[in-house]
């Protein structure tokens, strides 16, 4: 049986309300979401922008045509989405009055040329709105699903790049950006109806299946069990949560 799909959405779903009041998008806004996904975050801009428009990017080819199936089937015709990567993507010079991303910015090689061509992009004094990770060791569901399956090797790309305010705002300042604010979120993180359920959803994840590769079979299924083990002490009546802490990020291209 092939192994559920890992669903952002729900996993998501506490910070989600917090991120849409924050981007606060306006009927007439022009909306760029970077970091796409499937584009759930685009389509609901895009519902909101209703005399805008939205445009989703993101570098995997199978969310971006999962996206445009799901605004078809939707009937959202003022979206569009691009396979692009928004560190070098050519947007067009000061088109688009907010760039917001949910956890789609922690990976860019090089951050201040990456949000320099965000801010590019921007109209003067339009709005940057991102959430991204705090620190790895104020993560709940990093410590205990490491707890269950090891600590996995140090990767090249990590989800934390961003977790430090002063880095933050030595990056967005440097890019461009001014007003720059952090506000700290704390929610907890959902992985499915039942401990079984969570232990498989979260096998794609790196901090697993970089733990997982050097096994053996036999290790493999007694990480698995801890893991499971570890998903139960986190069961409740409404599935499995996990606590995690996020910065919300708010800023403006400059004059």
């Amino acid at each position: 049986m092939a192994a559920p799909t890992f669903d952002f959405d729900a996993e998501l779903q506490r910070y989600q309300p917090l991120l849409r009041e924050a981007a606060a998008v306006g009927p007439g806004d022009t909306v760029l979401d970077l970091g796409c996904g499937s584009g759930a975050t685009t389509r609901e801009a895009a519902r909101l922008a209703v005399r805008g428009s939205a445009l989703g990017v993101d570098v995997s080819a199978p969310r971006v045509e999962a996206a445009r199936r799901l605004a078809v089937a939707e009937n959202v015709t003022n979206v569009r989405f691009e396979l692009a990567d928004a560190q070098t993507h050519p947007f067009p010079d000061a088109h688009f009055s907010l760039a917001f991303s949910r956890l789609g910015t922690m990976f860019f090689a090089n951050p201040v040329a990456a949000f320099a061509n965000v801010a590019r992009a921007l109209r003067p004094g339009g709005r940057l709105v991102q959430l991204v990770w705090q620190a790895r060791d104020r993560q709940e569901w990093v410590s205990e699903i490491s707890r269950a399956v090891g600590n996995p090797p140090v990767p090249h790309t990590s989800p934390f790049t961003l977790g430090d305010p002063a880095v933050v705002r030595e990056v967005l300042t440097t890019a461009g950006f001014s007003d720059v604010q952090l506000a700290g979120l704390s929610e907890p993180l959902y992985y499915g109806p039942d401990p079984a359920t969570a232990a498989d959803v979260v096998r794609p994840l790196q901090l697993v299946s970089t733990a997982l590769d050097p096994l053996d079979e036999s290790e493999t299924s007694r990480a698995l069990d801890r893991l499971r083990e570890v998903m139960a002490e986190h069961h409740t009546a409404d599935g499995v949560w996990l606590g995690s802490r996020a910065w919300l990020i708010t800023a403006r291209r400059g004059a």
